[in-house]
């Protein structure tokens, strides 16, 4: 059984904790931040504003204001954090040096735990990709650095090459096939969440295979 992850492990207990009486800009940022993510991965992005996140955080609506200009840029930051911490996840499984095949097994776990324990936030992301153009240019450099940091961790690892485009569709095919999986979307179509899942383990096992010695 795969752990909780990291992400939600810390934004739980940075809320649990009481609220510092002097805590420095970085601490109360961050705190804020923990409190957007959570209210929007229960509730959707409507379904918050910056006068609840400043509660949920122990804060005023003035202390919002001093690190946020809006709702959208704390939702931004709560995005970021969450695709640097699933990145960070990754990293520290491909630098175990397990078996491949465990190995892409372990990856895809990672990946549908975060998907699953942050649906809400996802879809509340995907919804905003569409509507808002900040969002969707935020989200396109995001997906670029992600693109970017295949093509260098492909490179450390020696593994097989592949294009820039490939990458993308590998990104692509995950993302969506664990939004479903997340979402309940394999029951009701009759599919087998046991087989998808091995199918997604060899897909990244394909990837983990080292160049062969010239």
């Amino acid at each position: 059984m795969l752990k909780k992850t990291t992400t939600v492990n810390r934004e739980k207990k940075l809320l649990r904790e009481p609220r510092p009486r002097r805590g420095d800009p970085a601490q109360t940022r961050q705190r804020l931040i923990a409190a957007a993510a959570t209210l929007f991965n229960r509730v959707g992005y409507h379904g918050t504003d910056s006068n609840r996140i400043a509660k949920e955080a122990g804060y005023s609506t003035g202390t919002f204001y001093k690190h946020f200009n809006e709702k959208r840029d704390i939702f931004l930051a709560a995005y970021e954090g969450w695709i640097v911490s699933e990145w960070e996840a990754f990293q520290a499984e491909l630098a175990s040096g397990a078996e491949p095949k465990d190995m892409a097994r372990r990856l895809v776990d990672i990946q549908l735990d975060f998907h699953t324990r942050w649906r809400g936030l996802r879809a509340s992301l995907l919804e905003l990709v569409f509507a808002d153009a900040v969002v969707r240019r935020f989200y396109r450099d995001q997906r670029r650095r992600q693109l970017d940091l295949m093509a260098q961790l492909r490179a450390r690892m020696n593994t097989r090459s592949q294009s820039r485009e490939e990458d993308a569709i590998y990104i692509y095919t995950m993302e969506r096939s664990c939004d479903a999986i997340a979402q309940g979307e394999l029951s009701n179509l009759g599919l087998d969440r046991g087989a998808m899942v091995e199918v997604l383990v060899q897909r990244v096992a394909s990837l983990l295979k080292k160049e062969p010695a010239l």
